[in-house]
């Protein structure tokens, strides 16, 4: 006796993809942000959908080609483009443009208290928010990414050979510290509490540096690149994909030197490739390498919820609504799931 599976096809899926909307839109998703309680999400076919709850998605032509990167800005977003456009768009749909650099791409975007950044090859370009025309900030090397500090004072400039951090001084004139090790550093980012900065690298490794003294160290074991890694809740943990484990290294005190990370388990063999902290807890959604994403405690293995349930493609995306009810996850296949976290 056989069963035919296709009379059961919710079987396979999770209580969450059963509740929730999927689509297949056949286009990777590349980058994902959350503005209130909406989720904005960028596509390889320079496409936005925004999704809203209780509320159909609306799909905008923003770029001509992939979108690259996002950020928002207030109750905007700001994307930037292999087409060399630099826009922002609101949640309406209404879409204004910053700048075009013609046949440079637009490789990351940034931004705190209506103050605008993007890069463009070697140059980072900063709009202050009472001026029309940007900051030029020059750099000798690709860059590879921007990241304000929690209050917005210094923008960190990732790129080959390390990373530039750019202050303003009280007379208004830019000042610029560097933070040297060889090599291509990719994303950056500050500890909450500003005492850290780490970058992900071309190699399987990331850099921190504790800031007071300049003190560097590397954090290394990875299977793979780290694509994404993030903070959680007060500094306690920096939460990272390249691994079969979400690595989470302890930050609270004196930092990670010398301290043994926590690895949180999965079932199975697939790397992490993508890392969402759970606001407010110390808790991260983890998806990973074939499309499953999963819900843990750091300090908790055992109370792991399964997300989402395989698909064959690897998470590039997972943003989180600012009231924590709902989640949005994509993959490099455009697989989507917009969905509601608590039982209804």
């Amino acid at each position: 006796m056989t069963t035919d599976l296709n009379q059961f096809p919710e079987l396979d899926k999770t209580k969450f993809e059963q509740r929730g909307i999927q689509l297949e839109i056949g286009v990777p998703v590349t980058c994902a942000v959350s503005i209130g309680n909406n989720i904005a999400a960028g596509f390889g076919d320079g496409t936005i959908r925004i999704f809203s709850s209780g509320e159909k998605h609306k799909t905008l032509k923003a770029h001509k080609g992939v979108i690259l990167c996002m950020a928002k800005d207030g109750d905007n977003i700001l994307t930037g483009g292999d087409d060399g456009y630099f826009l922002k768009i609101s949640l309406n749909g209404e879409i204004n443009k910053i700048t075009n650099f013609g046949s440079r791409w637009v490789d990351h975007v940034a931004a705190h208290n209506g103050n605008l950044v993007c890069s463009s090859g070697k140059v980072v370009y900063y709009w202050d928010k009472n001026k029309k025309e940007p900051k030029s900030l020059n750099h000798d090397s690709t860059i590879g990414g921007l990241a304000f500090d929690t209050k917005g004072r210094r923008l960190a400039v990732s790129r080959y050979g390390g990373v530039t951090i750019w202050k303003k001084d009280y007379s208004n004139k830019w000042k610029s510290t560097k933070l040297d090790w060889k090599g291509s550093h990719n994303k950056v980012g500050f500890s909450p509490d500003g005492k850290y900065l780490v970058t992900s690298m071309q190699e399987n490794v990331l850099r921190c540096w504790r800031l007071k003294d300049k003190l560097d160290f590397a954090m290394s074991g990875y299977g793979s690149k780290v694509k994404s890694f993030a903070f959680i809740d007060d500094t306690s943990y920096l939460a990272t994909s390249g691994a079969i484990d979400a690595i989470c290294w302890p930050f609270d005190g004196e930092g990670p030197m010398g301290r043994t990370p926590i690895c949180v388990p999965y079932v199975g063999n697939n790397q992490v490739t993508f890392i969402e902290p759970f606001p407010d807890e110390k808790a991260i959604f983890a998806g990973l390498s074939d499309g499953s994403v999963f819900l843990s405690q750091i300090e908790n293995e055992n109370n792991t919820i399964i997300i989402r349930s395989f698909t064959g493609s690897e998470v590039s995306a997972i943003a989180m609504t600012d009231d924590k009810s709902s989640i949005f996850i994509g993959d490099m296949n455009g697989n989507t799931l917009w969905t509601s976290i608590w039982d209804q």
